[in-house]
């Protein structure tokens, strides 16, 4: 088949499958991060390509793309991967609009399907109290605790180094990611510019990692030579051998934890939706609120904010601290409240 650029010459003859195939290796591999890639290979090959690989890429309609997102939501995929599916299809084809080898973003223009959105978790105090109790004593209980206080993304947390911290100024710096990808362990930058980032850590949580910091010294002295800390350059959460969690790990100790303490099973990723609701709580502004949790856009945030209860939302407090450099001070994250619905004010 005759190339062009490492992608097939347009033709009745080349198929949406063959030209995503091609994107994929000769465009995309090299453009993305490698969890994106091995994502947006698992869409195509599950959903995309089985619906429309075969249809001769210059005849591709919005109805080809409407009929795919449609038969995504027929297996019972989540609002997220429906919206994936489309965005894949729509980088892929505007990849080919400015090869010239089609004309127009069927993707684009083809209308989504109404997907119900999951309901996103609104956590009040008293059920921060229940979790914070319920990781206690545990060896990851200070990964579980910043993570709800500062928001971090599960590869930020694991690729968070004590050289990051500033324990004496009780400040984070998101500096680099880790993410497992084909079994292996990759260190990354930030996901986003918005992503690289300091925040400020409330002094309980400071306290949880001077606690966890000498308890992995102790860890390490334990096992000696077998440490293998060093040479990811002094993880603050790590495995009993000082090498980089994993996701399955982690996952399923948290639901543990959970499940002993009598608690609803609880996904990592909604500790950070959970400090995003308690800043709304709180009335941190949503721009304020989008830096600290490194979004690149305020409409992600919005969309958290605008799930959090009335009756469970304050005015932006007076006088907020202005000790951080995001202008908030995160004392929200106290293990102790006035009340389920009342959040405390940091001093002024």
């Amino acid at each position: 088949m005759a190339m062009v650029n490492g992608l097939p010459l347009a033709g009745d003859r080349l198929t949406v499958g063959s030209y995503l195939e091609a994107w994929l290796q000769e465009t995309a591999e090299g453009n993305v991060r490698p969890k994106t890639y091995v994502r947006y290979e698992e869409l195509i090959r599950l959903h995309i390509a089985p619906q429309i690989g075969r249809v001769s890429l210059a005849r591709l309609t919005p109805q080809h793309g409407e009929r795919m997102l449609s038969s995504v939501v027929g297996k019972g995929a989540a609002s997220r991967t429906v919206a994936h599916c489309r965005a894949v299809l729509r980088n892929a084809l505007n990849h080919a609009i400015r090869h010239s080898l089609v004309g127009r973003n069927a993707a684009s223009l083809a209308e989504p399907p109404k997907v119900p959105e999951p309901e996103i978790r609104a956590l009040k105090p008293a059920s921060v109290r229940q979790e914070l109790s319920a990781v206690k004593g545990d060896r990851l209980e200070a990964l579980f605790t910043v993570a709800l206080a500062c928001g971090l993304r599960q590869s930020e947390a694991f690729g968070f180094r004590w050289g990051d911290v500033d324990l004496d100024a009780g400040t984070l710096t998101v500096q680099r990611t880790i993410q497992r990808v084909n079994r292996e362990y990759q260190v990354l930058e930030p996901k986003t510019r918005c992503s690289r980032r300091t925040i400020s850590l409330p002094a309980p949580v400071v306290a949880f990692l001077r606690q966890h910091r000498t308890r992995q010294a102790e860890e390490r002295l334990g096992i000696g030579g077998a440490w293998q800390g060093d040479a990811w350059g002094g993880l603050v959460f790590t495995d009993e051998l000082g090498r980089p969690l994993s996701s399955f790990h982690v996952r399923r100790r948290f639901k543990q934890l959970l499940s002993l303490a009598g608690l609803p099973t609880m996904r990592y990723h909604e500790l950070r939706h959970g400090a995003a609701s308690l800043m709304a709580a709180q009335g941190v502004q949503a721009r304020v609120g989008m830096e600290v949790l490194g979004y690149a856009q305020i409409s992600t945030t919005m969309n958290i904010y605008a799930h959090i209860a009335p009756s469970f939302r304050r005015k932006p407090a007076r006088g907020l601290q202005q000790s951080s450099r995001w202008g908030y001070e995160p004392g929200w994250c106290q293990t102790t409240f006035a009340s389920d619905t009342e959040m405390p004010v940091p001093a002024s």
